[in-house]
């Protein structure tokens, strides 16, 4: 019998090799910016377009190869930082397994140009499919330029697998993002279909932060430190009434690269007990620094995880800091980024920054969410028909964090809202009693059957009624739209304006008017016209989020996505009060829906009592 077993030839294997390292574009962005980062860099500009698969090309002023090294470095396992295997255990650099140009090479067209800063001209290489094409000299800066066009051209099924541009480029941005808050030292630029996306220049941490995720992160940053023999910690975090529903701002390096880690991030979350609802994420930048013989970087094929010989004692330094960061800093004023953010500084060695500091702790303390001063006015109420106060519209969207912050006055105008004192021991009113519907505890609708008794959760009930609605409205693409008198201008990030971009056709079938408005900017012109809204900007705002948590959570596609997260968004929560009639609406369009036995949880929406069960409570016969 003839022997089947081969070599593999050096093509196919490269594209083997990339299929794990070069998983779509924003992959090879990553290696392609951590070599710049490992030349010396100080400048580094990244150009893209058709969101990396027409284009993605890395510029960096850095020391640059000579020929030779500039051919070498397309050969599988060519590397420059390891000799023997005690290196492994030294790492402090980026790239050292040298996969990544070949593995790129291999499925992709690749240009390089390098030049040394004491050689007169610099070297050109030309690669597809890991051929090299052509090598001659060139003149051009010091550094190196790497262009990669075509992703997968020679691979036409990776290809299709790839996704939309709008989200291609979200994973292209987060990469970039990471690279640039690791090293805050060097300016970074970012180009995408030639518009400046990113454009930050050197500086602070506290400046990076700010640059990337815009200004209103200026106030909310907590410096964290802690130095210990085995580990040092430092960075900043988020103050925790600024937490989102959606991780993807929380942010470790270890020795400066970045990783991913459930058991680290739970050491951050278990340092906000008690200061964050269970659902919320704060966000936070933190740097370990180690000595690389205690931790293991060769464990995944990005690199992105890595192994501790002693993970709980990391877990405990990063708890530690964590907590005692937002116990001395969480009533200080924000951060001044005019001037570097010293992590050691004492308010008390200046005393005109401690007088500060005394009036900004008293001014906050009285004004924080867990110390609001009661209402006095109204208190005639407490003695007068507990049932003479009406509700707010079945549409309307509540709020709890909106009835934290506004002070209602009791008129014939503007009633009373259901945390009011006349609401403090809700009980149904003399029609309701007598009629077929009530609410209890303002959560539960009661209804009268004539075969029993039917309970309705109200909240679950409303989503699932809005949930159908906006299906039907997304796939007709006939929502219709209430023009805002005010449009409100919002400011987001690119990753969520390239959201919005992707979602724009959804949002304007849900009735939503939402047109680009310059640089990572949409102006809000219309909202949905069955939404009663108070602020338009906090629900678009509330929409994109409940969004991006559902996309994490669940694997839905964009149409039902969005439909589920507004409807989640605008449903009646619980605590709200209702009419009658509004209740019987309620019912009535619960049971119309195609599906009303669950909510939007997989929670049940209503429960039934039959009159044999209801009997059978007393030890009675169903006659």
């Amino acid at each position: 019998m003839s022997d089947i077993i081969q070599l593999l030839p050096d093509a196919i294997a490269n594209q083997i090799a990339a299929g794990e390292v070069v998983q779509r574009p924003a992959s090879a962005l990553k290696e392609l910016l951590e070599n710049a980062v490992d030349a010396g860099a100080t400048q580094i500009q990244v150009v893209v377009k058709e969101a990396g698969k027409q284009l993605i090309q890395v510029i960096d002023n850095g020391k640059g190869m000579s020929a030779t090294d500039a051919r070498m470095s397309f050969e599988r396992h060519a590397t420059s930082k390891i000799r023997n295997s005690s290196d492994l255990f030294s790492i402090r650099t980026f790239g050292f397994r040298g996969e990544a140009l070949a593995s790129i090479a291999a499925v992709a067209q690749v240009e390089l140009k390098t030049r040394q800063a004491e050689a007169e001209l610099g070297t050109l290489i030309q690669i597809e499919g890991s051929e090299v094409k052509n090598q001659e000299p060139f003149a051009g800066n010091v550094g190196t330029s790497v262009a990669m066009k075509n992703l997968f051209f020679n691979v036409p099924a990776r290809r299709n697998f790839l996704k939309s541009n709008s989200v291609e480029m979200r994973h292209i941005v987060d990469e970039f993002q990471r690279v640039a808050l690791s090293y805050p030292e060097i300016g970074f630029s970012l180009f995408q279909q030639d518009l400046e996306v990113y454009s930050l220049s050197a500086g602070k941490l506290s400046h990076r932060i700010v640059q990337l995720f815009g200004k209103n992160y200026q106030g909310q940053l907590v410096p964290c430190e802690e130095l210990t023999p085995h580990i040092n910690v430092k960075g900043y975090v988020g103050k925790p009434e600024h937490a989102k529903k959606t991780r993807g701002e929380q942010f470790f390096f270890v020795n400066n690269r970045y990783i991913k880690s459930s058991y680290l991030h739970h050491a951050v979350s278990n340092a906000f007990e008690g200061l964050l609802q269970s659902d919320q994420h704060p966000f936070y930048v933190l740097f370990l620094e180690i000595d690389p013989s205690h931790i293991d970087i060769n464990v995944h094929p990005t690199k992105t995880e890595i192994k501790f010989d002693d993970e709980r004692t990391v877990y405990a330094v990063i708890r530690s800091a964590v907590k005692q960061s937002l116990g001395a800093h969480h009533v200080v004023p924000s951060i001044d980024f005019s001037f570097d953010v010293n992590f050691n500084q004492k308010w008390d060695q200046d005393p005109s920054k401690k007088e500060q500091v005394d009036r900004e702790y008293s001014y906050k303390t009285f004004n924080t969410p867990e110390f609001k001063k009661a209402d006095p006015t109204g208190w005639e109420r407490l003695f007068e028909n507990p049932n003479a106060s009406s509700s707010k519209g079945l549409g309307a969207l509540s709020n709890s964090d909106e009835d934290t912050e506004i002070l209602t006055f009791s008129s014939k105008a503007n009633p009373d809202s259901p945390d009011s004192p006349s609401n403090a021991y809700p009980r149904p009113s003399e029609e309701e009693a007598t009629g077929t519907t009530f609410q209890v505890e303002l959560s539960y609708i009661v209804a009268q059957m004539s075969t029993g008794m039917l309970i309705l959760d109200q909240q679950a009930a409303h989503e699932r009624i809005l949930y159908e609605r906006y299906l039907r409205q997304l796939k007709l693409a006939q929502g219709p739209s209430q023009q805002c008198l005010f449009p409100p201008v919002l400011n987001l990030g690119p990753s969520d304006f390239a959201l919005v971009m992707d979602l724009l056709p959804e949002l304007h079938s849900l009735g939503f008017m939402v047109s680009e408005f310059g640089k990572d900017t949409v102006v809000i012109q219309g909202v949905p016209a069955d939404i009663q809204i108070k602020n338009e900007k906090e629900l678009f705002e509330g929409l994109i989020e409940q969004f991006k948590n559902f996309k994490n959570e669940l694997s839905l596609d964009k149409r039902e996505n969005l439909a589920r997260s507004l409807a989640r968004k605008s449903a009646l929560k619980k605590g709200q009060k209702l009419t009658s009639q509004e209740m019987e609406n309620l019912v009535g369009q619960l049971f119309a829906c195609q599906n009303p036995n669950f909510g939007l949880g997989g929670n049940k929406s209503f429960v039934k009592l039959d009159l044999g069960n209801i009997h059978s409570f007393f030890g009675k016969q169903h006659v």
